[in-house]
Protein backbone atom coordinates (compact mmCIF):
# COMPACT_ATOMS: atom_id res chain seq x y z
CA UNK A 1 0.00 0.00 0.00
CA UNK A 2 1.47 2.92 -1.22
CA UNK A 3 -0.68 5.76 -0.59
CA UNK A 4 0.46 7.86 -3.70
CA UNK A 5 -0.54 7.76 -7.42
CA UNK A 6 0.60 9.55 -9.70
CA UNK A 7 -2.22 10.40 -12.42
CA UNK A 8 -2.46 12.39 -15.45
CA UNK A 9 -5.36 14.55 -16.58
CA UNK A 10 -7.23 13.86 -19.29
CA UNK A 11 -9.54 15.19 -21.79
CA UNK A 12 -12.38 17.44 -20.22
CA UNK A 13 -10.63 17.28 -17.29
CA UNK A 14 -11.34 13.43 -16.38
CA UNK A 15 -9.10 11.69 -13.95
CA UNK A 16 -8.84 7.58 -13.79
CA UNK A 17 -8.42 6.28 -10.11
CA UNK A 18 -5.91 3.34 -10.19
CA UNK A 19 -7.96 0.19 -9.81
CA UNK A 20 -6.25 -1.14 -6.11
CA UNK A 21 -7.34 2.48 -5.23
CA UNK A 22 -10.38 2.36 -6.04
CA UNK A 23 -10.54 -1.34 -4.73
CA UNK A 24 -9.33 -0.68 -1.25
CA UNK A 25 -11.12 2.61 -0.82
CA UNK A 26 -14.57 0.52 -2.15
CA UNK A 27 -15.41 3.07 -5.03
CA UNK A 28 -17.58 1.94 -7.29
CA UNK A 29 -18.55 3.93 -10.82
CA UNK A 30 -21.18 6.99 -9.44
CA UNK A 31 -19.58 6.91 -6.24
CA UNK A 32 -19.43 10.06 -4.91
CA UNK A 33 -16.41 12.56 -4.63
CA UNK A 34 -15.76 15.91 -3.54
CA UNK A 35 -12.40 17.53 -4.26
CA UNK A 36 -11.46 19.81 -1.19
CA UNK A 37 -9.07 22.70 -2.28
CA UNK A 38 -6.69 23.09 0.77
CA UNK A 39 -3.56 25.43 1.53
CA UNK A 40 -1.28 22.34 0.80
CA UNK A 41 -3.02 21.34 -2.42
CA UNK A 42 -6.54 19.79 -3.39
CA UNK A 43 -7.42 16.24 -1.63
CA UNK A 44 -9.87 13.82 -2.78
CA UNK A 45 -12.65 12.60 -0.94
CA UNK A 46 -15.57 10.31 -0.54
CA UNK A 47 -18.65 12.35 1.42
CA UNK A 48 -17.96 9.60 4.05
CA UNK A 49 -14.64 11.12 4.55
CA UNK A 50 -15.63 15.03 4.47
CA UNK A 51 -18.73 14.15 7.20
CA UNK A 52 -15.80 12.34 9.45
CA UNK A 53 -13.47 15.45 9.18
CA UNK A 54 -16.27 18.06 9.58
CA UNK A 55 -17.31 15.81 13.00
CA UNK A 56 -13.64 15.77 14.50
CA UNK A 57 -13.19 19.87 13.64
CA UNK A 58 -16.23 20.38 15.19
CA UNK A 59 -15.89 17.94 18.18
CA UNK A 60 -15.94 19.56 21.37
CA UNK A 61 -16.94 22.71 20.27
CA UNK A 62 -20.05 24.30 21.76
CA UNK A 63 -21.08 26.54 18.92
CA UNK A 64 -24.53 27.35 20.20
CA UNK A 65 -23.11 28.57 23.21
CA UNK A 66 -21.00 30.86 20.86
CA UNK A 67 -23.67 31.55 18.78
CA UNK A 68 -25.73 32.69 21.28
CA UNK A 69 -22.94 34.84 23.34
CA UNK A 70 -22.17 36.92 19.63
CA UNK A 71 -25.88 37.47 19.73
CA UNK A 72 -26.19 38.76 23.17
CA UNK A 73 -23.32 41.11 22.11
CA UNK A 74 -24.59 42.27 19.12
CA UNK A 75 -27.96 43.10 21.50
CA UNK A 76 -26.40 44.96 23.83
CA UNK A 77 -24.42 46.74 21.29
CA UNK A 78 -27.41 48.08 19.58
CA UNK A 79 -29.00 49.04 23.04
CA UNK A 80 -25.88 51.14 23.48
CA UNK A 81 -26.39 53.14 20.55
Amino acid sequence: MSGTYAVTMGNRGRLVVPAELRERAGLREGSRLLLVETDSGVVLLTRDQVKARVRADLAGLDLVSQLLADRRLDAASEDAR
